[in-house]
């Protein structure tokens, strides 16, 4: 099959060419159009805190997510001039639609009040500017304006800036290493060309789902660079494919790209199809923030997939077989006899000593992921992020003088049941019990009840209860709080028949957040790994080889938890990268670094065992499969690694925490995987299971409609 596609795409060449320059041309249109549909919510659907929020919206007029702070110093004002000062705020909040002063309350030496608005996050963050203008329009230069709409408008340029900036580096360095890896070459100039096409049609495709879902800010970033990566992946594996078939001068060029998509193509469909199923597994959880990610992480090896069966045959064709050849620096894997390289003696060596590796090895994978069980989860960060930024300046001064708490307020809201309800003796007294048990927790600085709005709705129905804790809303304690409040707080204050309590805000919006993404995480696990094992069965046609992979996968992404940590909560290396210091890693960051991480790390075991495979089948005994798969996969899968850092350096050295810890986490696991997991753990485990290894049963093998692989004779081979 794969033969008869790529003649027809070498037939077809010139119009295949096209068809991927008008994708470009519609990806590039989509990149400038799309930040304008992404967000930074976090809301999480069927959660109590989700139900406060929408009754806080309904009945209050309140809208979490769209709702601006504005800062003001009045040091040494008289009560007059607060008078006037906020006369002229109420002026400036009515520059933008729907906007009103829900509260307005001066804070030691702050004049600190919200402005309400009816618009969601990502209409609110474009209303940013107007509000500052009219701001300084009414002389209130002094008032900073902080909140989620004015944290997102702020934070969007300077991720587009880190992207800017990430690509430039990541190319420079993945251009310097293919042609130290390759030579030089016009072959070198195809990575880069599959690269724009994944990134163009990937962007293409994020642009129509963001119409119609809920898409993240982070998005453009991780799907360009890790686009980059996976293109020089898989053009790399290609290009030297495809000179291994150039080697016979008798061959014609033509051939040898039909030969290397059979033979290498078919590794990129496995490979393409594990990253993907890693991806995928997102879409289990019930967040629309994770989901996002997952949707549009899993575009990007669909359309890789689909450029390197396409786009990459046809302009090797182009090429032919003088622009793929080197041209005075040969780079480092071409080379006629591999079995002469550094690789294949790596593999000797291992195939020598298989237990002194495969424990070694073990000791150092379990040194390096120690520091995970000190993992620390935070749902996002509001001082992680520029602090030149105009609304983190606002958020600065308002913790310096009120305390991180007070611009994240924890919101309970008491659901009555039925209108007037709240304005009864009963409900006073319930409302005073819980006050008072609330205040009792050392974590609460201030509570604010009454018995008229904003406290009480215009029904009567639902009474609200302002919560001021004394750390920022992601922090250890303000997470316990939000727990302590939901078990036994509220429970403990009684209150009467048929009342129901919601705890809203951003502090109980991010513990829902990461209760929910990781009480599916166990399902996310499971699901990757019977889904990659059952893929690997049918790909290795073995029973013990797809085992040996997933179980492989988990040990790199151990690693890879355990350095995140090391880097960013103990500040190892973090002053050689510039990384942020903190105690807690967002939570987004290690279910999408296990989802990446597991993909990635299935693809280098499918080119290097698929390669085993192929010299097992071809009459190798064990010891040889694994010497001449490493010793042919080995360079490439290193070389394709270390690119793949590269490119992930563009995440590390950005300006926001989340980036740099999934660029650390992405990077790290990558090189560990390529090295110690698939380098010297796996030829050892599979020096030790000998013909094991390529075992699967004739039974299986009907049920998978594949070819059987019988357990052979003693002595036959080992």
């Amino acid at each position: 099959m794969l033969e008869r596609w790529t003649r027809a795409i070498i037939r077809w060449r010139v119009a295949v060419v096209a068809g991927w320059v008008v994708i470009l041309i519609l990806g590039a249109v989509a990149s400038v159009k799309l930040p304008d549909l992404l967000t930074t919510s976090l809301t999480v659907p069927g959660t109590s805190s989700a139900q406060a929020n929408l009754i806080l919206l309904h009945d209050f007029g309140e809208n979490v997510e769209g709702t601006f702070t504005v800062v003001l110093p009045v040091a040494h004002s008289t009560v007059r001039e607060v008078a006037a000062l906020e006369k002229k705020l109420a002026t400036a909040a009515s520059s933008v639609r729907s906007a009103k002063i829900t509260q307005e309350q001066v804070v030691g030496d702050l004049l600190y009040a919200n402005v309400d608005t009816s618009l969601n996050l990502n209409l609110a963050s474009r209303a940013t500017g107007t509000l500052r203008s009219a701001l300084a329009s009414e002389g209130l230069r002094g008032a900073l304006v902080t909140g989620p709409p004015a944290l997102q408008h702020d934070i969007t340029p300077v991720l587009t800036g880190d992207l800017h900036r990430g690509e430039v580096l990541a190319l420079a360095l993945a251009l310097l290493l293919l042609l130290i890896v390759l030579g030089i070459c016009w072959a070198v100039v195809i990575p880069f060309l599959v690269a724009a096409a994944i990134a163009a049609g990937s962007l293409a495709v994020v642009y129509l789902l963001a119409h119609r879902f809920l898409m993240v800010l982070y998005i453009p970033n991780v799907v360009e660079l890790i686009g980059l990566g996976l293109a020089i992946d898989y053009s790399l594996l290609v290009v030297h494919r495809f000179r291994g078939e150039l080697a016979d001068e008798e061959v014609r060029a033509d051939d040898a790209i039909v030969k290397t998509m059979t033979t290498a193509g078919r590794t990129i469909v496995l490979s393409s199809l594990a990253i993907a199923i890693g991806l995928a597994t997102l879409l289990i959880v019930p967040v629309p923030f994770v989901r996002s990610l997952g949707a549009a992480g899993l575009v990007v090896p669909v359309v890789a997939l689909a450029a390197t069966l396409t786009l990459q045959p046809a302009l090797l064709s182009l090429l032919g077989r003088a622009g793929a050849l080197p041209v005075g620096v040969r780079g480092l894997i071409f080379r006629r006899d591999a079995f002469a390289g550094t690789w294949a003696r790596i593999s000797r060596g291992v195939i020598r000593r298989p237990v002194t590796v495969l424990l070694t090895s073990l000791v150092v994978l379990a040194g390096l992921g120690f520091s995970a069980l000190w993992l620390q989860l935070t749902p996002g960060s509001v001082t992680a992020i520029p602090q030149y930024l105009p609304a983190a300046r606002a958020l600065a001064l308002v913790r310096d003088k009120a305390g991180p708490g007070v611009i994240t307020p924890i919101e309970i809201v008491i659901d009555t049941g039925a209108s007037h309800r709240a304005d009864t003796t009963s409900m006073a007294a319930a409302r005073l019990r819980l006050a008072d048990l609330i205040l009792r927790n050392p974590e609460v600085r201030v509570v604010a009840i009454g018995s008229k709005y904003p406290y009480v709705d215009s029904s009567g129905r639902y009474d609200q209860v302002f919560v001021i804790g004394r750390h920022d809303f992601g922090g250890e304690a303000s997470q316990h709080l939000v727990h302590e409040l939901r078990d036994v707080i509220i429970p403990a204050a009684k209150m009467p028949a048929g009342t129901s309590v919601y705890v809203g805000g951003a502090p109980a919006q991010g513990v829902d957040f990461l209760s929910t993404v990781y009480g599916a995480f166990p399902w996310i696990v499971l699901v990757a790994l019977v889904l990659a094992y059952g893929v690997l069965l049918r790909a290795f046609r073995s029973l013990l080889l797809p085992l040996i992979a997933v179980l492989l996968d988990l040990l790199s992404v151990g690693a890879a938890y355990g350095l995140l940590v090391a880097v960013f909560r103990y500040g190892v290396g973090s002053s050689i990268l510039h990384t942020y210091h903190v105690s807690q890693i967002e939570g987004w960051v290690p279910i999408f670094i296990f989802a990446m991480l597991f993909g990635l790390s299935m693809d280098y075991e499918v080119f290097i065992v698929s390669r085993m495979r192929e010299s097992w089948d071809q009459g190798s005994d064990n010891a040889r499969a694994i010497t001449e798969g490493l010793a042919h996969t080995g360079g490439v899968v290193t070389a394709a690694a270390v690119i793949m850092v590269g490119a992930l350096s563009g995440l590390v050295l950005g300006h926001v925490a989340g980036l740099q810890e999934l660029g650390v986490g992405l990077a790290l696991g990558v090189l560990i995987d390529a090295t110690v997991v698939r380098g010297l753990l796996l030829p050892s485990v599979m020096a030790l299971l000998g013909r094991w290894n390529w075992w699967l049963p004739p039974s299986l093998a009907t049920l998978l409609r594949t070819a059987p692989s019988p357990l052979e004779v003693r002595g036959a081979r080992r």
